[in-house]
């Protein structure tokens, strides 16, 4: 063999060494339930799709000057179940990380508010959704599909995972926020065919939480209210929080509130002047990072959690 070819197969065997040596880019805990979402390939999941990687390799991108994962090209999603340490209130929250339908930033507006989730009594189940191009509905499905099949699994482990089916919400940010949105009108019918008894319980919210979403006001058409997105009598109650200066445009909350508020659901908006985009909880020095004690007052105040 010639000297050229050996080193092209050196140096194959060297990056495969190196790929397999840096792991996944994000796995949950080991000691914790992770279930794949589907039972074999999503629906319309062409086969051979490329790992995930973290788009944020590199670490450029950092929010309150530490580096978050971007996780791309998730073609195999999956359901992992964060359980209080201490005291459970049986109440549950699956949780959608933003990224717009491109990446999934898995621990800043995931991990990172499971752990938040726990301290305060309420089971977090982190949804790693079908990423890139899987949304909006219904210029894709994908993430819509994965969000109702979410809610199935978890209303079917319910029991076993010491929840009460009657107290599961919803929390999006971002896309994901949209995604809460979307999951809390689009519940009566699944969006793919069932595959088993998952799929014959209801996938609707029954709270959403959603936090400086996109979508739901469109920019291009005077910030209308986005046609794919009607509440009901029966869409879930809502807690809404965005900055004025977000550049994804505050409007997407305001307009979105205003289409509940219209539609008799009990909804709560917070705007605040400065916040930006793409916080999660990390610290900053500023009013809006009071959100969460907002929030579980909000479930306080809808019963989800006991009186206080």
């Amino acid at each position: 063999m010639k000297k050229a070819g050996l080193l092209a197969i050196a140096a194959v065997a060297a990056l495969s060494t190196t790929l397999m040596a840096q792991g996944p880019a994000w796995s949950p805990p080991p000691d914790y339930v992770t279930l794949p979402l589907w039972p074999g390939a999503a629906p319309g999941e062409p086969a051979n799709m490329p790992p995930e990687v973290d788009m944020n390799a590199a670490k450029t991108k950092t929010m309150a000057g530490r580096p978050y994962i971007r996780l791309g090209n998730v073609s195999t999603p999956t359901i992992t179940v964060y359980a209080p340490k201490g005291k459970n209130t049986g109440a549950a929250i699956v949780v959608f990380p933003g990224g717009g339908y491109q990446i999934l930033s898995i621990d800043l507006e995931g991990t990172e508010v499971c752990d938040w989730l726990n301290s305060i009594g309420v089971n977090c189940i982190l949804l790693k959704y079908r990423v890139p191009d899987s949304g909006p509905y219904p210029k894709s499905p994908a993430a819509l599909e994965d969000a109702q099949r979410a809610m199935g699994l978890v209303r079917l482990h319910a029991a076993e995972w010491g929840i009460d089916p009657n107290r599961i919400g919803v929390l999006g940010f971002s896309a994901g926020g949209h995604l809460a949105a979307a999951l809390s009108n689009h519940y009566e019918r699944r969006l793919y065919k069932p595959v088993d008894d998952a799929d014959r319980l209801s996938c609707r919210p029954d709270f959403a939480v959603v936090l400086y979403p996109g979508y739901l006001a469109l920019a291009e058409q005077a910030f209308a209210p986005n046609p794919d997105i009607e509440p009901t009598a029966d869409t879930p109650p809502t807690f809404l929080l965005q900055a004025e200066d977000d550049p994804v445009h505050v409007e997407n909350a305001v307009v979105y509130f205003l289409a509940l508020k219209n539609a008799k659901v009990p909804a709560e908006l917070h705007v605040y002047a400065a916040g930006g985009h793409g916080y999660g909880l990390r610290p900053r020095d500023l009013p809006i990072m009071g959100w969460p004690k907002l929030v579980e007052t909000w479930m306080h105040t809808i019963k989800v959690l006991p009186a206080q």
